[in-house]
C-alpha cells in the first residue's frame, strides 16, 4: 500500500479503480479481457488501425520531406517500418488470439515489451528509440480508443483518473457517468480544473507529488477528497476504514436531504440566502434538490471548455434561458466571460504573456475582444425575459473597466430594441470584488453597481501576491488571512452602506468552518456549490446572529492564519456538539 498526501479541492470518498494517464504516452490501458466469438472482430480491428496510423506516418514522411528534406523524412521512414513489423504484429495477434486480451491492451503491451528491449540495449541512440515507440503506440490507441480527450469523455466503466495534471478543458469534457474522481500530481486550490471536479461533485485531490510509476490502471485506489489522502493498493484494514466512512457519508447526506425544504434561517430569526455555484446547466436538478434559492454564481466557461469551436450566440441564448426558467423569479447571476492563465482559451492564442496571471484576462479580455463579448451579452439580454437574470463583470480593477463594460450593454440594448427583440431593461448589473484595488475603491463603486460579489478565490491570490496553483506557496494561501479577512469585511461594510446586496461566491463560502465568521461581519447571502448547501443551512440553523458577531470581533483581533483556524474550528465544534445534544 502507498499513501499519498495533496490538496483536496473536492470533497467526498470514493473505493475505485485507477486508470492512468500519462502525457507522454497517452492512456496507460488496463488488462482487459474479450470473449472467445470476438476474438477475430478484435483482431480485424486492430489490423484496421494498423492500416490507418500507417497511412498518417507515409503522409507526414511524404510532407516532411518536400518541405524539409530527406534526412527529416527518414524519421518517419523509420516508424512506418516499425509500424509494419510483421514481428509486431504477430505479437499482438497472439496476445489477442491466445490470451483473449482487448486490442488496446494487446497493443500497449506488445510494444511496451519492445520498449523494454530498447531501453536495455547498451546504446544511447537505440536507446532513445523508445520515444519512437510510445509515439507509435499512442497513434495506435487513437485509432482503437479515441484521443485520451476523447476516451475520458466516454469511458466504459467507473474509474479514478490519475494524471500529472488535467486541463480545465480535459476536467469538463471528463465521463460523468463513469468518473468517481481523479487525482494529479500538480495543481493548487481554486485553479478551474479544482472549481468543475466541484461542480462535478467528484472527489479530487491535486498535487499529490510523483506516483505515475507506483499506480498502473486496474488497481484498487482510494481518494479522500475532505483530506487530500490518497490509498494506492490499499490494505484490509484501510479498506474496511473508508468502507465505514463511505457509510457514514452517505447516512450523513440523508440527514442533510431533510433540510432542502426549511429556511436557512438563525436561531435569532435572521434569514440568510443561499445560492448555488454552477458550471453547468446539468447541474440545476442538484441545485433545486438542495433549496438553493438562486444562482449566485453561473460560471460560462463552460462554453468554451467543452468545444472546440467558439460558442455562437444561440448556443450562449440556450444555456441561459433553460437555467432562468428553472429558477423563475429566484435570481440567477451570469458571470461573464473569464478565460484567463488557468484555463484553456481557444479563441486568444496569438496572447504571448510572461505573467499571465497580471495579464490580459476576464474582463480585460472581453474588453480587448469585443465581438465574442457582445455575443454573450446578446445572449444574456435575450434571455433575461426567461426569468430573474442578472449580469456580472469578473477581476473588475477599475472604475473606467466597469463604465466601459456598461456602455457595451447599453449600445447592444440599443440594438436589441431596433430589432424588435424583447429583454429586461432594467436587468441588475454588478461586478466581482477579487483585487484590492476595487476593494479600496468600493465607496465609489457602490454607487453604481447593482450588486456585489466577493470573489475570494482571486481575492486571496492578489492579496497574497500568491500562484494558487503552486502547491510551494500553499501555505500562504489561506481565506483566513488577517488581510485577507480585513478585504472582505470592507466589501461587506461598503456594500451595506452603500444599500446594495453583497455575495460571497469564492471556495470559502462552501466551507462551514467560515460560515460563523462571516455572519459576524455582516454577510447575509452565499452563494455556494449545490452539494454544500446542506451544510451551510444547516450551520446557519444552529446559531445566532449576535454569537456570530462576537467570534468575528475575536478573530479579527488576531495576527496568524493558525491560530484563526484552530479557534474557528474550535467555535465549530462546539456548536456542533450543542446542536447534537440537543
Amino acid at each position: 500500500m502507498h499513501r499519498l498526501q495533496g490538496i483536496a479541492v473536492s470533497p467526498g470518498i470514493c473505493i475505485c479503480e485507477a486508470l492512468v494517464i500519462e502525457n507522454d504516452k497517452g492512456v496507460r490501458i488496463p488488462q482487459r479481457f474479450i470473449t472467445a466469438d470476438g476474438v477475430q472482430d478484435e483482431i480485424d480491428f486492430c489490423q484496421e488501425a494498423f492500416h490507418k496510423v500507417a497511412d498518417e506516418i507515409a503522409q507526414n514522411r511524404d510532407t516532411i520531406t518536400k518541405q524539409l528534406g530527406k534526412q527529416y523524412g527518414a524519421i518517419f521512414s523509420a516508424h512506418l517500418q516499425m509500424v509494419g513489423d510483421p514481428e509486431l504484429k504477430k505479437k499482438v495477434e497472439h496476445f489477442i488470439r491466445d490470451k483473449r486480451y482487448s486490442a488496446a491492451y494487446a497493443v500497449s503491451r506488445a510494444m511496451r515489451q519492445f520498449a523494454k528491449v530498447f531501453e536495455g540495449l547498451d546504446d544511447a541512440y537505440l536507446a532513445e528509440r523508445v520515444q519512437d515507440i510510445f509515439d507509435i503506440e499512442s497513434r495506435l490507441l487513437n485509432k482503437l480508443l479515441g484521443t485520451k480527450f476523447e476516451y475520458l469523455s466516454s469511458l466504459n466503466q467507473e474509474a479514478v483518473v490519475f494524471a500529472h495534471n488535467l486541463t480545465p478543458s480535459e476536467t469538463a469534457n471528463l465521463d460523468r457517468g463513469h468518473v468517481r474522481g481523479f487525482v494529479t500530481e500538480v495543481g493548487g486550490l481554486g485553479g478551474h480544473t479544482s472549481i468543475i471536479a466541484e461542480a462535478l461533485q467528484i472527489p479530487a485531490v491535486v498535487a499529490a507529488g510523483h506516483f505515475l510509476e507506483k499506480v498502473q490502471s486496474g488497481d484498487t485506489v482510494i481518494v479522500d477528497g475532505n483530506s487530500g489522502q490518497v490509498y494506492l493498493c490499499p490494505d484490509e484494514e484501510t479498506l474496511a476504514q473508508y468502507e465505514t466512512l463511505l457509510e457514514e457519508e452517505k447516512s450523513r447526506a440523508s440527514e442533510l436531504e431533510l433540510l432542502s425544504d426549511l429556511p436557512a434561517e438563525t436561531l435569532d430569526g435572521t434569514n440568510i440566502e443561499l445560492r448555488a455555484n454552477i458550471e453547468f446547466p446539468e447541474e440545476l436538478t442538484c441545485c433545486l434538490e438542495n433549496g438553493a434559492q438562486g444562482v449566485g454564481l453561473y460560471r460560462t466557461e463552460f462554453l468554451y471548455l467543452t468545444r472546440s469551436t467558439e460558442p455562437d450566440e444561440e448556443a450562449h441564448y440556450q444555456a441561459y434561458a433553460q437555467v432562468a426558467e428553472a429558477f423563475g423569479n429566484q435570481p440567477v447571476t451570469i458571470r461573464t466571460l473569464d478565460m484567463g492563465a488557468d484555463k484553456i482559451n481557444t479563441s486568444f492564442e496569438d496572447l504571448e504573456e510572461s505573467n499571465p496571471f497580471l495579464g490580459v484576462r476576464s474582463i480585460r479580455l472581453s474588453l480587448r475582444d469585443l465581438p465574442p463579448f457582445r455575443t454573450q451579452i446578446r445572449a444574456i439580454l435575450r434571455a433575461s425575459v426567461k426569468g430573474n437574470l442578472q449580469v456580472m463583470f469578473p477581476l473588475i480593477s477599475t472604475l473606467r473597466e466597469f463604465r466601459q463594460a456598461k456602455m457595451i450593454v447599453a449600445d447592444i440594448m440599443e440594438d436589441l430594441e431596433e430589432e424588435g427583440i424583447p429583454f429586461n431593461r432594467d436587468i441588475p448589473i454588478g461586478i466581482m470584488v477579487e483585487v484590492p484595488s476595487a476593494v479600496i475603491m468600493l465607496d465609489r463603486f457602490v454607487k453604481e453597481v447593482d450588486f456585489i460579489s466577493i470573489g475570494t478565490n482571486d481575492l486571496i491570490q492578489y492579496t497574497m501576491a500568491v500562484d494558487r496553483t503552486n502547491k510551494e506557496v500553499a501555505d500562504l494561501y489561506q481565506p483566513s488571512n488577517p488581510a485577507v479577512l480585513r478585504l472582505i469585511e470592507s466589501s461587506i461594510v461598503h456594500a451595506n452602506a452603500g444599500g446594495i446586496l453583497s455575495t460571497l461566491c469564492g471556495q470559502m463560502s462552501g466551507s462551514p468552518a467560515y460560515t460563523m465568521l462571516l455572519l459576524g461581519l455582516g454577510l447575509r447571502s452565499f452563494s455556494v456549490a449545490p452539494a454544500s448547501i446542506p451544510e451551510i443551512k444547516k450551520t446557519c440553523r444552529q446559531v445566532t446572529i449576535k454569537q456570530c458577531q462576537t467570534i468575528a470581533k475575536k478573530v479579527m483581533t488576531l495576527e496568524g492564519t493558525g491560530e484563526i483556524n484552530s479557534y474557528l474550528r474550535e467555535q465549530y465544534r462546539k456548536v456542533t456538539e450543542v446542536a447534537e445534544e440537543t
